[in-house]
Parts: C-alpha cells; structure tokens; sequence
C-alpha cells in the first residue's frame, strides 16, 4: 500500500512476524471430591490438591508456579421420577494454574525425560488419583519482548525496501520520518499439541506434547518527507 501527497511526503505500510519455540507451559489442574457432607468432600478435596501439589514440588515446580485459582463447593443432586431435585451428597473442588518453564530441549522439541512437562503432569495425575481433571494448556514464549524486536526489525526492513523503490523510481530521496504508528498483533501460539492424561495399570503414563510455534507480528506506518 503506498500513497505520496502534495507536502512532500510518502507513507508506507510494513509487516513483519518472528516466531520462536515455546519455552513455558501454563496447565490447568483441577481436583473435584463427591461426599455425603460439606465438610468430607472439603477435606478430600484439600488432600487431594496437597498430594498433586506436592508431586509438583517434587518435579521441581517453584512454588512462585502454582497458583491456585478456584475454590468451589456445591451440592449435588439428581432428579426423581416426581421430577423432583433430591439431595444426594455435596461436591468440592479447587483449580490450579501451573507454570511449567525451560521445557523445550535443544533441538526445539519438548523434553521427553522424566523433567519434562508430559512427565511432570503424568505425575501430578497420579498423585491426585481419579479425582484429578486437566483443563488444557496454553503455551508461550518468556522473552516476548526479544520476539518482538524481531518482528519489529522485519515490519520496518519491508516499509523501507517498498519506500526505497518507489522514491528511486520517482527520482526522488527519502528524507527524515514524519510519524510511526504500530499494530501487534500476537503472541499467537501455533502449537501442534497431542497431550493427555492416560490411567493404565494404576498408574498415569505420560502422553507426548509437541510445542509446535509462537508467532508474534507487528504492522507499522510510516511517513517519511520526500527531498
């Protein structure tokens, strides 16, 4: 996109994107406990949050990492054949969010030993028992703001070139710049994602995670004055 007024001036559109592996892996855990009362399915949801957090504590997961960001208790109930609600027990759960860091190993892929991420749910799983639910996961990248100096640098490689060529053609020189605005867009992950918890022989197995792409772009405008 070009446009050259009467002032002297010639403004141009740049875009540019930088992509890097994802080095951070943000999972959600939840544990959620049925029992006769409030107080058994609280307790039981209290233990079995205890033993998922301490299984990641032994994975090595900072404490700074787990962050609990739900806490629910509630009263579970059926309907009759009257079509009536009927009390059978209550429900107790908590939620939490875990960072998971450095998981990439050197050739880009995910880290497969027992540091891992697959393998660090597998065991959080394991230790939390069948009351244990994942909500998904999302991955990032930590030094976004690398990520966008990059795209940065591209966005404005391409509005110069394009700037460049048409001045040259019109016989003209680009001159000082007018204004810069900006457009980003991203962080967006493009993960190839294939994880799960597997229960087998009484035991959780971990399942492969493939960390795919996170990609951040940048658009920017700038008006040089023409001389």
């Amino acid at each position: 996109m070009t446009s050259e007024n009467a002032i002297g001036t010639i403004t141009m559109i740049g875009s540019g994107s930088a992509s890097a592996t994802p080095d951070i892996m943000r999972v959600n855990i939840s544990v959620e406990t049925r029992a006769d009362t409030v107080a058994a399915a609280y307790a039981r949801a209290g233990q079995r949050a205890d033993a998922v957090i301490g299984a990641l504590r032994a994975d090595g997961v900072a404490g700074r990492d787990i962050n609990t960001s739900g806490l629910t208790v509630r009263a579970d109930t059926v309907w009759t054949d009257g079509n009536r609600e009927q009390l059978v027990g209550y429900i107790a759960g908590t939620s939490l969010t875990v960072t998971l860091r450095d998981i990439a190993a050197d050739n880009g892929e995910a880290k497969s030993d027992e540091t891992g991420p697959a393998a660090i749910i597998a065991h959080a799983v394991d230790a939390g028992g069948d009351d244990v639910r994942l909500g998904g996961l999302t991955l990032a990248v930590a030094d976004e703001e690398a990520l966008m100096v990059r795209a940065r640098d591209a966005a404005w490689d391409h509005a110069l070139g394009k700037a460049e060529q048409y001045v040259y053609r019109a016989s003209r020189t680009l001159g000082p710049v007018v204004e810069i605005t900006e457009n980003i867009s991203g962080p967006a992950p493009q993960p190839r994602i294939a994880f799960a918890a597997n229960k087998s022989g009484g035991y959780a197995e971990s399942i492969p995670v493939e960390l795919g792409e996170s990609e951040l772009s940048t658009t920017i405008r700038v008006t040089w004055q023409l001389t």
